[in-house]
């Protein structure tokens, strides 16, 4: 902070001064802000107040004034997701002086636009950003970071020619045949599940049955007219982009829910479910190698995309997902001695997870281990994709005239399952960033998204002779789905 700030005009001592006021507030925000672990938690992120009941929490910030500055239309009530942080920031209004709010301001002013300021400013937020905490050697190339600023900032006008170019109606049809077999799947699954009562079972089959499905590309696109981009003016389009999207966002306020919005553009390379939707989208980006290639065997493309498919469709079904509804109201619908059984199955998983290594022990830093409960929904969604995909493999092939056991290039079907699997995961990462991710980040590494998720499923063991008690086959794996 005390470089940018010089670089930003100060004196050596007036960076240090305004760097000394900035932490100071952010450390107090900080601490009281609710953790990344309890936000995951959706009766902790659910505090409607009234607007009167909301201005108490924080009564020296003006927020009708705010209100009425950002241009959003009345409203009388809010779900205040974090209400600690407005009382301590009412704290700080009333204990830190104007200059230090100033340079709070300043601050975020100077981080948020880096990428868009002078070449000193940029490589002075990478050098802290990405090399001190992310051990990145080099800098993400220019062009990469102007295609996705792009990307954010108009990705569906970008999307248009991306998906005329790179997702015919072939594409398209695979993927509504793939996805079809990954809900009979888990359909099958449930009606299987040894530890869930008939009563959670049809709940449950009714929520998966109203799942809704958006694979590709949104069916209307957005209209970028509103946002003015200027060729030789970087900063002011990011800055008029941010305007752009709050008002968006904040004109839904009083309008029916577009439950056919997308939340990611169509080049995106990811997937998502959505609790409150209850749907589960697959952007046009990601139907393509590792994740699927048309001219490989069933095998691999279920080990790759069948996996994340059904990763997303067990988010329905995870430690927050099953606490919504099919309709995407926060509603229990499975028994109590269900719900039981589940919390019991999901605690073997958040308590595997914990035991494994992010990063060993080196240059004086302890040994760093994941954070189970942080990434359990990751994890459960992880482990249920894996079996409801295979499950799906073995319908797919039988229909072909195949077996599981049937060979290619040396390996079973049933081994180039596993091998497509692992390959969607394979990464490079730095020690910083295994240490950073493992304390922010839901998901984990890719190895243990590949092995916990495969020590888990005894088909694995069987596929490449493990005999029963090994690592990769446990005696008692963990299961919820």
């Amino acid at each position: 902070m005390t470089k940018m700030f010089t670089l930003a005009g100060d004196t050596p001592d007036q960076a240090a001064k305004e760097a000394d006021a900035v932490l100071k507030i952010e450390t107090a925000l900080a601490k009281a802000s609710t953790s990344r672990t309890d936000l995951r938690d959706p009766e902790k992120r659910y505090h409607i107040y009234t607007v009167p009941d909301f201005q108490k929490l924080a009564p020296d910030f003006d927020f009708s004034a705010y209100f009425k500055d950002v241009k959003v239309r009345p409203f009388d009530t809010l779900n205040v997701a974090t209400p600690d942080f407005f009382k301590q920031m009412n704290v700080l209004i009333g204990s830190e002086p104007v200059d230090s709010w100033k340079s709070y301001l300043r601050w975020h002013t100077l981080t948020t636009s880096a990428e868009g300021l002078p070449r000193a400013f940029r490589d002075e937020d990478f050098n802290f950003f990405g090399k001190v905490l992310g051990g990145q050697k080099e800098q993400t190339p220019r062009w990469r970071l102007c295609t996705s600023m792009t990307d954010q900032a108009l990705g569906e006008a970008v999307g248009q020619d991306w998906v005329k170019e790179n997702f015919p109606p072939a594409a398209k049809a695979s993927m509504d045949k793939l996805v079809a077999a990954l809900e009979k799947s888990l359909g099958d699954d449930i009606k299987t599940l040894p530890w869930m009562s008939d009563d959670t079972k049809k709940a449950a089959a009714e929520k998966l049955a109203m799942i809704r499905n958006k694979i590709g590309y949104p069916e209307k696109w957005r209209d970028y007219s509103g946002l003015k981009v200027e060729r030789d003016d970087l900063v002011g389009n990011v800055q008029r982009n941010a305007v752009f999207q709050r008002d968006y966002m904040l004109n839904k306020l009083g309008k029916p829910v577009d439950e056919k919005e997308w939340g990611m553009t169509p080049p995106t390379v990811n997937a998502y479910y959505s609790s409150s939707m209850n749907d589960i989208n697959f952007p046009a980006g990601i139907l393509q190698p590792p994740f699927f290639d048309f001219k490989i065997d069933p095998a691999v493309n279920f080990g790759g995309i069948g996996v994340v498919i059904g990763h997303e469709m067990t988010h329905g079904f995870d430690d927050q997902g099953s606490k919504f509804d099919g309709k995407g109201n926060l509603r229990e619908w499975q028994t109590a001695d269900d719900r039981k059984q589940f919390v019991e199955r999901t605690d073997c998983e958040a308590t595997e997870y914990s035991g494994f290594e992010a990063a060993p022990a080196h240059n004086n830093q302890p040994q760093q281990k994941l954070n189970g409960k942080l990434t359990l929904g990751e994890n459960t969604a992880d482990n249920g994709g894996l079996r409801i995909a295979y499950l799906a493999l073995l319908d797919t092939l039988a229909s072909e005239g195949k077996t599981i056991d049937d060979k290619i290039d040396g390996y079973t079907e049933k081994q180039r399952y596993f091998l497509g699997f692992a390959q969607v995961w394979c990464e490079n990462q730095t020690e910083q960033s295994s240490r950073q991710r493992a304390l922010t980040d839901p998901h984990s590494p890719g190895r243990w998204r590949v092995n916990g998720s495969v020590q888990n499923f005894d088909e694995f063991g069987k596929a490449f002779g493990c005999t029963k008690g090994q690592p990769m086959y446990p005696e008692n794996a963990c299961r919820v789905w």
